[in-house]
C-alpha cells in the first residue's frame, strides 16, 4: 500500500505541474483542475484512470467550434491534458475518462453524446496522424532514392576524378570529399527510418487507445 501511496502521489504531482503550466500560458485554472481522491469513483480492476474536473461539459470542447456536440473537436488544452496523462498510464490497460462537473446534473443524452465525441475525436486524431507516417515515410522513400543516387554519383565521380589526376595528390582529395558529400546526402533518409517514424506510430496508437476508452461523468456534490 505505501508503493502505490508514492506513485499515486507522483503521479498527482506532475498532472498538478502541468495544470500549473496551463495557468501560466492563460489557460483559466477554473476549466481544468484536478479532482480530489474522495469524489473518484471506483473503477473496474485493471482500468486506468484519466480525471478531469470543469464547471460544465461544454468547457471540454473548442469554444471556437461551430459543429454540433457530438461532432465538435476537444478543447486544445483538453486534449494535451487528456493526452498527457494517457502518456503517463503505461502499458495495454483499458482507459477510462472521469469528468468531474461542478454546475448541473448532465442527462444520460449528454453523456451519450460526450462520448461518442471523444471517441470520434481521438479516432480522427488517430487517422490524421497515420496520414503524418504514411507522409513521413513517403518523404524517407523519395530521400533514400535521391540520397542514393547522389553517393552513386559521388563514388563514380571521384573514381574518375582520382584516376585522372593520378599524379596529382589532390586527386585524393576530390575523390574523399565527393564521398563525404555523397554518405551526407544520405542524412535524411537515415533519419526518418531510424528515428522519425516510430514516435508517430506510438501516438498514433496512443490515440486509437483513447478512443476506445469509457466515459463516466460525475456531478459536483455542492
Amino acid at each position: 500500500m505505501p508503493a502505490t501511496t508514492g506513485v499515486s502521489s507522483r503521479r498527482s504531482g506532475r498532472i498538478r505541474a502541468g495544470l500549473r503550466e496551463y495557468a501560466r500560458q492563460g489557460y483559466p485554472a477554473a476549466r481544468l483542475t484536478m479532482p480530489s481522491s474522495a469524489d473518484s469513483p471506483e473503477l473496474p480492476a485493471g482500468h486506468g484512470r484519466i480525471e478531469v474536473h470543469v464547471g460544465e461539459l461544454r468547457h471540454l470542447f473548442n469554444s471556437l467550434d461551430p459543429t454540433p456536440f457530438r461532432e465538435r473537436d476537444l478543447d486544445p488544452k483538453a486534449e494535451e491534458f487528456i493526452a498527457g496523462w494517457a502518456r503517463e498510464l503505461h502499458g495495454d490497460a483499458p482507459l477510462c475518462l472521469v469528468v468531474h462537473v461542478d454546475r448541473g446534473d448532465p442527462s444520460p443524452a449528454e453523456v451519450t453524446m460526450l462520448r461518442e465525441a471523444v471517441s470520434e475525436f481521438f479516432k480522427q486524431r488517430a487517422l490524421i496522424t497515420r496520414r503524418r507516417l504514411r507522409q513521413v515515410l513517403q518523404v524517407g522513400r523519395t530521400s533514400l532514392v535521391i540520397g542514393a543516387a547522389a553517393l552513386t554519383a559521388s563514388i563514380v565521380l571521384g573514381d574518375l576524378i582520382a584516376g585522372l589526376l593520378a599524379d596529382n595528390r589532390f586527386g585524393g582529395i576530390f575523390r574523399e570529399s565527393l564521398l563525404i558529400g555523397g554518405w551526407v546526402a544520405m542524412w535524411r533518409p537515415l533519419e526518418v527510418f531510424l528515428y522519425d517514424w516510430w514516435p508517430i506510430r506510438a501516438e498514433a496508437r496512443r490515440f486509437d487507445r483513447l478512443s476506445q476508452m469509457s466515459v463516466r461523468v460525475v456531478p459536483s456534490r455542492q
